[in-house]
Parts: C-alpha cells; sequence; structure tokens
C-alpha cells in the first residue's frame, strides 16, 4: 500500500519521507533470502489488491499489477524480493535516525518501498504502468522469476521500457556489463614429493594462469557516454592429493564482466586468447554459465526523461542485472533505485529517508508527466 494512503495528491515531503521510511522498515523486517520468498510475495500482494485500479496477478512468488488506462506509452518497473543471506546478524531492521540498516535495505527493499508507495499514491498516471516484483535474483538463472515469467506469462511483462528499482545511488546507471564463468583445468604427472622431478605438478602450472589473470589490462569502452570498466577476477582453486604426493590436477575458475559492445562468444574468445600462451593438449577449458550484458538505450524517451530528472548525468551499470533480460525481449531498459550500490550484499547495508523520498520524487514526477 501507498506510505501515506492511495491518493492521486502527494502529501507534505516530511510525510512522505517518513511514511517511505517505515515502510522500507517493514519489508526488511519480513524475512526473504532467496528460495524464501513467500512471505515478502504476501505483503506485496496484499497491498497492491487495495488499489482498485491495478490488475494483479500472481505467479508462483512472483506478483504483477498493471493499469488498463489505454496510454500510449506503458512503463514497466521492476525489483526482485529476495536477499543474500544473513550476515552479520543484519536480519532485523535497524532505524538509526533516518537511516534504516538491515538486510536488503539497500539492495533492494529501498527500491521496492518506492515502488509500493508509488503504486498505491498514483491511480491514473500518464502512462500505463506494470509494477513487477520477482523472486529469486540474487541466486543461479534457472530460479530467476523474471525468466520464469518471461517463459509462462510474456503477456504480463509487455511494455515500451523498463526501469530496475537496483541501488544506484540515485542516479541512473544505463545498461550493464556481461557475465561469463570459465573453469579451465590444467593437466600434471603424479609423483612422491621426495621425487618431484619424476612428475609434474598441476598447481604449479597454475602460477602463470593466475599472474595473467592477476595482470589484465583493463578495458574501459565508452558507450554513449557510460565508460564500461571490464574486470577479471579468478574466484576459486582447487588442486591437491596428499600431503606426499605431486598433484596432476589443478583447476581455476575465473569470471569475467565485460562491456555490453562485447558478445558472450567475443568476452570468451578474449579470455582464451589471454590464456592460451599457458595451456596445453590434455588440458581443459569449460564455460561454465554466461549471461550477455545490455546497452544504454537511454535514447528511448521514457528513460531520457528519466535522465533529465534527476538532473545528473548517468554512469554505466557495471555489474550484471535484469536490464539485460529485458534487454533480451526487445525492452530497452536502465537502472535507477536508492542507495549506494557498493552496500549491497553488505552486512552494513543501509538507505535513508532522503534516498527513498529523493528517487520517489524523480519517478513520481516521471510517471505524472509521461516525460
Amino acid at each position: 500500500m501507498s506510505s501515506n494512503g492511495a491518493s492521486d495528491h502527494p502529501g507534505s515531503d516530511s510525510g512522505v519521507s517518513d511514511g517511505l521510511l517505515g515502510l522500507a522498515t517493514a519489508l526488511v523486517g519480513i524475512p526473504s533470502v532467496s528460495h524464501n520468498e513467500g512471505a515478502m510475495a504476501d505483503a506485496v500482494q496484499a497491498a497492491l489488491s487495495l488499489c482498485t485500479w491495478l490488475q494483479v496477478e500472481r505467479v508462483g512468488d512472483n506478483v504483477v499489477a498493471r493499469t488498463d488506462l489505454g496510454r500510449t506509452r506503458r512503463l514497466i518497473l521492476a525489483g526482485h524480493l529476495d536477499t543474500v543471506p544473513v550476515s552479520g546478524g543484519n536480519d532485523e531492521p535497524r532505524v538509526e535516525g533516518t537511516t534504516l540498516y538491515g538486510l536488503g535495505a539497500a539492495d533492494m527493499k529501498g527500491g521496492l518501498a518506492v515502488f509500493l508507495h508509488l503504486a498505491g499514491s498514483i491511480s491514473e498516471p500518464a502512462v500505463d504502468v506494470t509494477w513487477c516484483f520477482y523472486a529469486g535474483e540474487e541466486v543461479a538463472h534457472e530460479f530467476n522469476g523474471l525468466g520464469h515469467l518471461w517463459t509462462q506469462r510474456p503477456d504480463l511483462l509487455a511494455g515500451d521500457a523498463a526501469i530496475l528499482g537496483e541501488p544506484t545511488g540515485g542516479l541512473v546507471e544505463a545498461g550493464c556489463q556481461g557475465t561469463l564463468r570459465i573453469k579451465v583445468s590444467l593437466a600434471g604427472a603424479r609423483a612422491h614429493t621426495a621425487r618431484p622431478h619424476t612428475g609434474r605438478n598441476a598447481i604449479h602450472r597454475l602460477a602463470p594462469v593466475l599472474e595473467a589473470v592477476r595482470n589484465f589490462e583493463v578495458r574501459r569502452p565508452v558507450i554513449d557516454g557510460c565508460e564500461y570498466a571490464e574486470q577479471l577476477q579468478v574466484v576459486s582453486v582447487e588442486g591437491g592429493v596428499a600431503g606426499n604426493v605431486v598433484p596432476d590436477h589443478a583447476v581455476a575458475v575465473i569470471n569475467h564482466r565485460f562491456a555490453p559492445d562485447r558478445t558472450v562468444a567475443q568476452a570468451e574468445s578474449m579470455v582464451r586468447e589471454l590464456l592460451a600462451p599457458h595451456l596445453e593438449p590434455g588440458d581443459h577449458w569449460e564455460l561454465l554459465d554466461a549471461s550477455p550484458g545490455a546497452p544504454p538505450s537511454l535514447e528511448h524517451p521514457l528513460l531520457a526523461a528519466l535522465v533529465s530528472a534527476t538532473g545528473v548525468p548517468p554512469r554505466a551499470k557495471v555489474g550484471w542485472t535484469d536490464v539485460a533480460s529485458f534487454w533480451e525481449h526487445g525492452i530497452p531498459a536502465a537502472n535507477f533505485g536508492p542507495a549506494d550500490p557498493l552496500l549491497a550484499h553488505t552486512p552494513g547495508e543501509h538507505v535513508s529517508a532522503a534516498e527513498l523520498s529523493g528517487v520517489a520524487s524523480v519517478l513520481e514526477a516521471l510517471l505524472r508527466t509521461g516525460g
């Protein structure tokens, strides 16, 4: 429900700010670690069902509410219900002054609070609006509720442009990077550690691979004025047989975040080229998973109006978000929400009342004018 009751007339700035903080606190108080979003979906569905101007549907733990006003454009505002696991005792919400601390405060229950407030406050927006609250964003792609909706009910996601309520510090983060994970397995030959010259240590062979990744020269393409800094990191290593055996097998898993001007195939080829001098016949290369990125797409009138309403230049989204999912289905999208994105997934994540009301004000202006 709205933080200040259903109305087309916004209340005072302080009243809206306080109401948003209270709404966000209530949402943080509902546990919704990935795979356990049922209670959050229940609360969101109950709140949206109070809005007689919305058609509300639930598919699993995904809740979609839509206006049907016959407008010429439809804007989708989407956010995920789930959080990462509890860390450092942050499962209970805590308000200090005008700042809310707790699991999901930044990523992204602050954004959800703004969405619920606006859904319950604006009954006749200048554009038709789809409010999409979905499960499973923080885990493997197979569990992503948005993906399930694309498969089961794509009609619910029809639209002209989309905004993801991910934390962005109240400015537009355009597009998103792609991501892939590669498993590199290196071969060796077993031997007794007292006679290592009779074998070959596969773990030692990892050294030049790790060094090549460490010395990766960051590529920084600028697309529509937004700089995407690519990254390459080893995220796990495995190896070893016993305390007296030269290992004959070692594994490194590498994560590459690549700019949206490259395809998955091009990004993988770059990593192959980088590591090729250190690989030999008998080694194994496996692409574990991959998701393409999305370009900025800020030329769309609704997204251009969003940027204009913030009053600050956009920047690139250097992580992956479901902006890419919308782009894959032909819908330009951008990230925009309250809280510092660097706080996401940290024990001390938080969001302030000012951040909540600032984002709500920008989105309200967009919805009331249609850009």
